[in-house]
């Protein structure tokens, strides 16, 4: 064990994370995302959701501020009722990480195409939908 490290933050992610470069993306995906058929490492956190582990990450994953948007959402499909209130609780944690750019929204099988040349997926078992986050890694200081 190691001091300041989130303890919800297995080993493996860690490793991954910090084999990361700049401009590496890192998605969390919600307890649908189809983690496993993205072709990229996936780390299971089982029985966590991803307002948890988003909060984790950002203690260590610094955002790319070379960018506009260093966070992307999956965008709710056209006509689908749903109001992924999920994604207000994302802004506040962004907010506490430094970060208080709007995340951009990205179309479903645009998000899982970026998704598919992401460095890795942590999958989580998170209920809500459209829950899933990418996350752009900036520079380490």
């Amino acid at each position: 064990m190691l001091n300041g490290i989130p303890k919800i933050l297995p080993a493996e992610l860690l490793r991954l994370m910090m084999d990361m470069g700049h401009g590496d993306e890192l998605v969390i995906g919600d307890g649908n995302f189809p983690a496993a058929s993205m072709g990229v490492p996936v780390v299971h956190l089982d029985g966590h959701g991803v307002p948890e582990v988003l909060k984790a990450v950002l203690q260590l994953f610094p955002l790319d501020a070379y960018v506009e948007r260093p966070v992307a959402l999956m965008e709710v499909i056209p006509g689908d009722p749903i109001v992924p209130t999920i994604w207000e609780e994302y802004r506040e944690i962004l907010r506490n990480a430094g970060c208080d750019t709007e995340p951009e929204k990205v179309e479903r099988f645009a998000f899982y195409e970026r998704a598919r040349h992401a460095f890795c997926v942590a999958a989580t078992s998170e209920p809500a939908q459209y829950a899933n986050v990418i996350l752009k890694k900036g520079i380490v200081k």
